[in-house]
């Protein structure tokens, strides 16, 4: 896929993603651009369907809105009000001892740059990436398994893990579609890029696709 053939496709993509629902964390940015709400939110939504995160995060944001008062939280009943997010103990036990970090070394506050990001439990480049795009507004390439699986597939790029392919996008996605690749590319992936069998016979750019890897298509 060339770039002219990828402007076209985010075109379509965009047109056709004014009916789907957007991604769990990019609706909550759009409520409210808090840096610890996208940040608490997308550590929930790992492995987790966006349902399951929505709800665990209203849950949560009930009960805590700052970090402090998740650090004071049993940590039992924090697992039980995220649950059932995946390896939810493991994120609570997350959650907790970020914000210990973010009270005692930022003053309550997410820091806003990709190193100290990645210094935090359980923040890794795509959650780093996606708090500085979501929570601060600063032009970023979010690369989670949809975005690393459907740039590999159209042949985009050609890359074994989510971190090269940020590195390749850096290098040749037009800067224009840094901040939306991401929400287009998840919701596409949940609706027509679907990891197994995608659906290839509905979609609107099958035509520039090289689809890599797809075994079986519907």
């Amino acid at each position: 896929m060339t770039n002219r053939q990828l402007s076209a496709a985010m075109r379509r993509i965009g047109r056709a993603y004014e009916a789907w629902r957007s991604p769990v964390v990019t609706e909550m940015a759009r409520r409210d651009r808090d840096p610890f709400r996208v940040l608490a939110a997308t550590i929930l939504s790992l492995r987790t369907k966006d349902e399951t995160t929505h709800a665990a995060a209203e849950r949560l944001f009930s009960r805590a809105r700052i970090p402090r008062e998740i650090l004071v939280m049993d940590r039992d009943e924090l697992a039980s009000i995220i649950y059932p997010v995946g390896f939810y103990r493991q994120k609570a036990g997350q959650l907790q001892a970020l914000c210990r970090i973010l009270v005692e070394r930022y003053e309550s506050r997410v820091p806003n740059t990709m190193e100290q990001l990645l210094e935090l439990p359980g923040v890794g480049r795509k959650t780093a990436n996606l708090v500085l795009l979501e929570g601060f507004g600063v032009p970023a390439i979010c690369v989670d398994t949809h975005v690393h699986r459907i740039c590999n597939r159209w042949g985009y790029v050609s890359t074994p893990t989510p971190e090269r392919t940020e590195e390749a996008l850096r290098e040749k996605l037009p800067k224009r579609y840094w901040t939306v690749i991401n929400q287009l590319l998840v919701a596409y992936g949940q609706h027509v890029c679907v990891p197994v069998s995608p659906w290839c016979s509905t979609c609107g750019i099958s035509a520039w696709c090289d689809r890599v890897g797809v075994r079986r298509a519907r």
